[in-house]
């Protein structure tokens, strides 16, 4: 798999792991109404992420040259939570696909 290809995935993994975070930070802050350290931590955190995972899309999409469509569903997928998780498996899928692997072929019962 590409680098740009595995840094996209590690970064789309980190920034579903940052909404978690954030998201449990906000129920501390606006439910529990306990404090809001959690956004203090998790806010900024998720916010360099999500920049990340902006840039990691289109570091993405040069190397697997995708689609303009692919593209924009690839950033539509940073604002909703635990998206990016999705978009990362449709997209190593495709990638899977489109990839030939001779050594399976070889090893591969008939």
């Amino acid at each position: 798999m590409p680098s740009a290809l595995r840094l996209f995935r590690y970064v789309a993994i980190a920034e579903a792991c940052s909404w978690a975070g954030l998201l449990i930070g906000m129920y501390f802050k606006y439910v529990a109404d306990t404090g809001d350290l959690g956004v203090k931590v998790f806010g900024p955190i998720h916010g360099a992420l999500f920049v990340l995972y902006v840039a990691g899309v289109l570091a993405a999409a040069r190397t697997a040259r995708w689609s303009l469509p692919t593209i924009a569903l690839g950033l539509a997928c940073a604002i909703p939570p635990f998206t990016s998780l999705w978009f990362e498996r449709r997209m190593l899928a495709r990638h899977h696909a489109a990839t030939p692997h001779p050594q399976e072929s070889a090893t591969s019962p008939r």
